[in-house]
């Protein structure tokens, strides 16, 4: 790691000495940023960047918000809350983005991308598995600086926003399969766990990662008898270490899962893929085998679901019957709750912007954290993402050197 730093060092030594070419401006005239919130357009997107509370935090410090009229309303936060906080708020999404600094949740349409300037800063999350190639071209050709929030590194090298998401997405999952066995949803008539002569239901999660960690500390917390399986093995020591009650842990052998299946009464698929799609861990025959009346939630939805039978459905509509089995394949479980997961976001993009104001701009917060580079995937137009550029066939360049270049 030192080499490497020092390394960079050399090369941005070397760089300040050439011709620099001035980068476009990202404060207000009152030396703070000036950021817009627009109001979320994408399909079942509900959160929003920032709560009322972050606001008033940002504008505390000296920066600018700018909020579209009811961008807060599908999380429950009214335009008054926002401007009390000390946003402005403005009647239309043009005038959102035409600021420095464009924050969102989801990434932007079409449409929004043909309301962005040249040299802006585009703060959203980059959904790589279902990006399309035009939308990175426009983004390219208007010398956009892009974030993907999901790729956002923290100090200890974790990933706060997919961590965040990931603990609500688990909890909520189980949440969700304990509303479906009961018989108010026509499920069978179950409570998820037991009581004094009753034994408990059983749960299989399949995935040992933060949502399945967090799906299995949900079921233990309502008397579920719980069974985890995974690949990875020191995901499933991490798991047992984290949770004080001895779980059922074991390696994804096609027997063993299908023989956990025959007795289930809820399966959560919490597969994450590394790259593309996430795997079929359980097999259309697997789910056939199930009780009449338990219950799917495929979680791994959002990367094409590990379980054959899954079809993606939507929150109006969430859930489908294959075999007596009730599966709910909604993706973006989060939106669900969309105010608790509002305020996770707002904890980890409020300081994300205290930090750019405070180096002055984005230019030199990147220059000195090196950490946060990699969540770059567009630095002034230029691709920078190797996966992306793989995808697509396009041409990428190295961040570091982008930024020790000082373009």
């Amino acid at each position: 790691m030192e080499e490497h730093k020092s390394g960079f060092k050399e090369i941005a030594k070397k760089a300040v000495l050439q011709p620099q070419e001035k980068l476009a401006e990202v404060k207000s005239r009152t030396g703070g940023l000036k950021i817009g919130i627009p109001k979320e357009r994408t399909f079942q997107e509900k959160r929003i960047g920032l709560s009322p509370q972050a606001v008033h935090l940002l504008v505390s410090n000296g920066h600018e918000v700018l909020m579209e009229e009811g961008a807060g309303r599908d999380a429950k936060f009214s335009n008054h809350e926002f401007s009390e906080a000390g946003a402005e708020i403005v009647p239309d999404a043009k005038t959102v983005y035409e600021c420095p600094i464009v924050m969102k949740v989801a990434f932007p349409t079409y449409q929004e991308i043909e309301m962005l300037r040249d040299n802006q800063i585009l703060m959203s999350a980059l959904h790589a598995s279902i990006l399309k190639k035009d939308c990175l071209e426009l983004l390219a050709k208007k010398r956009i600086t892009a974030f993907g929030l999901e790729l956002l590194r923290d100090t200890s090298g974790t990933f706060p926003v997919v961590q965040s998401m990931s603990e609500i997405a688990g909890n909520a999952s189980v949440q969700i399969a304990s509303e479906y066995l009961s018989n108010v949803t026509h499920g069978k008539g179950v409570i998820l766990g037991g009581i004094s002569g009753v034994p408990p239901s059983e749960v299989v999660v399949i995935g040992a990662g933060t949502v399945g960690q967090y799906a299995t500390k949900a079921a233990l917390g309502l008397g579920a008898l719980i069974k985890v399986f995974d690949n990875d093995v020191s995901k499933l020591k991490r798991l047992q270490n984290n949770i004080s009650s001895p779980v059922f842990t074991s390696v994804m052998h096609p027997k063993l899962v299908h023989k956990a299946l025959l007795t289930a009464d809820v399966v959560i698929g919490a597969v994450r893929a590394i790259k593309g799609r996430a795997p079929i861990v359980i097999t259309e025959e697997m789910v056939q085998s199930m009780k009449p009346g338990s219950v799917i939630v495929d979680v791994s939805i959002d990367h094409g679901g590990c379980i054959e039978t899954s079809e993606m459905t939507e929150h109006n509509n969430p859930i489908f019957t294959k075999y007596d089995v009730i599966h709910y394949c909604v993706p973006n479980i989060p939106s669900r709750v969309a105010r608790t997961a509002t305020y996770a976001l707002s904890n980890i993009f409020s300081q994300f912007l205290l930090n750019v104001g405070n180096h002055g701009g984005v230019k030199d917060y990147l220059w000195d954290n090196e950490y946060v580079r990699d969540s770059v995937y567009l630095y002034r137009g230029m691709l920078t993402n190797e996966f992306l550029g793989e995808k697509f066939g396009m041409k990428y360049k190295d961040i570091n050197l982008l930024v020790a270049s000082q373009i």
